[in-house]
């Protein structure tokens, strides 16, 4: 395994999951006295690796279909798009 592909990976995801929707809702559960923070901790993790999962499963899919150059200007576009429509509505 590739310790330094490994970490940008971790980095890039770890950095796109603070604050998001994701966490904000696990908060919540976790704020709950009647729930135990193991389960919710577990079912959390657990959705998001299979989420990852499935991230990776489409990601192999597209990739013998289009370009590995072509999805990362189409991401990078994508983001772009999303930071000006947020930028032009706030």
């Amino acid at each position: 395994m590739d310790l330094r592909f490994f970490l940008t990976v971790f980095a890039t995801v770890f950095l796109a999951e603070l604050g998001d929707k994701t966490q904000l809702a696990t908060f919540l559960y976790a704020a709950d006295a009647e729930h135990s923070k193991v389960t919710v901790f577990l079912a959390a993790a657990t959705a998001l690796v299979v989420t990852s999962a499935i991230g990776v499963a489409m990601g192999g899919l597209v990739a013998q279909y289009v370009s590995p150059r072509v999805l990362s200007w189409l991401a990078g576009a994508g983001f772009i798009v999303i930071g000006a429509l947020t930028i032009a509505r706030a």
